[in-house]
């Protein structure tokens, strides 16, 4: 398998869902066998806050997302800074509108069409404008 664009809907899933979903489990052992994940910047926010979240809510303890954080490092092989200049916030702010989504989910959509990559997520409206938008989903 080549490089996919990893939605961090997969990766929370991995310290977050118990159990966790066949489909995540699939994804999280193409990594382990090596292949690559490829990530928009704003991937590490939101697992940052997705670990965040869970540790005050007692779901997971500092143990467990410091253990998560360096988890996850081995995973992501690249990330691309796709949402911090103007022109990639308007082409988000358009791809949103045109599929009904939110402008992070937005971010990894634009990112697998222009990268020409599979997407992995969990999210089933990411996965429905995928399709539409002719974007391949990992399966």
């Amino acid at each position: 398998m080549n490089g996919f664009v990893l939605d961090a809907s997969v990766a929370l899933s991995w310290f977050l869902d118990n159990p966790m979903p066949p489909f995540a489990n699939r994804v999280k052992q193409h990594l382990l066998k090596g292949a690559r994940a490829v990530v928009p910047a704003l991937w590490h926010l939101e697992m940052s806050n997705g670990l965040a979240v869970a540790q005050r809510r007692s779901i997971l303890t500092a143990a467990d997302v410091d253990q998560a954080v360096i988890d996850l490092e081995q995973f992501v092989a690249q990330a691309v800074d796709t949402e911090t200049s103007v022109v990639s916030a308007r082409q988000s702010l358009g791809t949103a509108r045109a599929f009904q989504l939110s402008a992070y989910d937005a971010v990894y959509l634009d990112l697998a069409r222009s990268q020409r990559l599979t997407l992995a997520t969990l999210d089933d409206r990411l996965r429905a404008a995928a399709t539409q938008a002719g974007v391949s989903l990992l399966r």
